[in-house]
């Protein structure tokens, strides 16, 4: 049985503020420690379960923030940007299940940390009219392989946008938000336990869960965080421009619409 884990960080106990996301001070080096453990767990857990094989993709900013020599040495490991399909490079329709950790809500949404892939470029991404979170986008690009989601990990209010996605699957809330950048968290010691059984549960009742699907084809839209991005975008001759700040792309996969949004976050770091 092979699972393939989605990492990032914000939605780890014990991460709060954009600091801890960011290389280049303790902050973060504590932060990739408990966002590595919780992956480790997820591994365990998975084990647990009667895993064979576990694949883990560092899906958080540069993607080099797991410590690989303190990661259980059963998974194998992902690392580094840029690379295909991003936050779930290595996924295939191979996989019988994929379990999100350290996740979080999305742009415009209550929640720690809460954004959709980018916070810097995006205030909002729909696809087909549907408000997405990073888990909306990859779960669907999961379901379109035929692979459930079966296990998630962050704060409640992950949970609470994204569990009507996903019935049957395994919410691991390790944290409750107080606002954007303050919660009340589990500690390390006891998230990593729940997210160990979350993670077997998941595994041992993978056959309540079905694929997400979010029927094609698609229609991309990305509000921008500015007029200048936009004007960035449209340089691209497919681009639809709907208004000053939301631009539009259709892609007939998708894997096409995951390419649309790394390639439009890409091109804001052209503006820091």
């Amino acid at each position: 049985m092979k699972v393939f884990i989605s990492a990032d960080i914000e939605g780890v106990a014990g991460v709060v503020t954009t600091q801890q996301g960011q290389p280049g001070n303790t902050e973060y080096e504590r932060a990739r420690r408990l966002m590595t453990e919780e992956v480790s767990a997820a591994i365990a857990g998975a084990f647990d379960a009667g895993a064979t094989e576990v694949l883990v993709n560092d899906s958080h900013g540069p993607m080099t923030n797991i410590i690989p020599e303190l990661l259980d040495p059963r998974a194998e490991l992902i690392l580094g940007r840029p690379k295909p399909t991003y936050m779930c490079a290595g996924l295939d329709a191979s996989y019988d299940a994929v379990f999100f950790t350290g996740y979080h809500s999305g742009a415009g949404q209550h929640g720690i940390l809460s954004h959709t892939v980018n916070g810097f470029a995006f205030y909002g991404i729909r696809v087909n009219g549907i408000d997405c979170a990073e888990a909306t986008l990859y779960g669907a690009y999961s379901g379109s392989l035929g692979v459930p989601v079966v296990m998630l990990s962050g704060d409640d209010q992950l949970k609470a946008q994204c569990a009507p996605l996903f019935p049957g699957a395994e919410f691991a809330v390790v944290k409750t938000a107080l606002s954007q950048r303050a919660a009340r968290a589990l500690s390390p010691e006891n998230a990593r336990a729940l997210i160990r059984s979350a993670a077997a549960t998941a595994l041992r009742n993978k056959a309540a869960c079905k694929p997400y699907v979010i029927p094609g084809p698609y229609r991309l839209e990305l509000d921008l965080s500015s007029v200048t991005l936009a004007d960035l975008a449209c340089g691209i001759p497919v681009a639809e421009r709907v208004s000053p700040r939301t631009v539009a792309f259709t892609a007939p996969t998708m894997e096409g619409v995951v390419g649309w949004i790394g390639a439009i976050g890409a091109m804001s770091a052209l503006l820091r």
